[in-house]
């Protein structure tokens, strides 16, 4: 598990390796990702957009961006917590992610929150730094 705090926003992130949906004999590997977001902080959040950068073994980036997270746009009181999945394929059978998600706060300051880098890697396999 992979964690890290911002302004008081707590992201923990688990990922997990998607047998199933992927095929490597195709070059196509594919991660589920479990993240939640705890509001440490005494002020209300609401996640706007989230931004990852996304790294394969071979060094190519893929920066995607948008509005909340799963459709949502969740609003967060202190110590209240929220938590999606979400996934992604890569060419290589391992990667790394990182990101931030933009928030707003009830007292009107927009902040940006990390999100912890964390590796994709095979099961049993050792891990790499990319």
């Amino acid at each position: 598990m992979y964690r890290t705090q911002t302004y008081g926003i707590e992201v923990t992130v688990e990922p997990f390796y998607l047998e199933e949906q992927s095929r490597p004999d195709d070059s196509r590997y594919v991660w589920g990702y479990r993240i939640n977001i705890t509001n440490r902080s005494s002020l209300r959040v609401q996640l706007m957009d989230r931004y990852w950068r996304i790294t394969d073994a071979n060094g190519q980036v893929e920066e995607v961006s948008g509005p909340g997270v799963v459709g949502e746009q969740p609003v967060l009181d202190p110590g209240e917590s929220f938590e999606y999945s979400s996934g992604c394929p890569l060419d290589t059978s391992s990667g790394m992610m990182v990101g931030r998600y933009r928030m707003e706060r009830s007292d009107g300051a927009e902040i940006d929150v990390d999100i912890p880098a964390f590796s994709l890697d095979l099961p049993g396999v050792a891990r790499t730094i990319n």
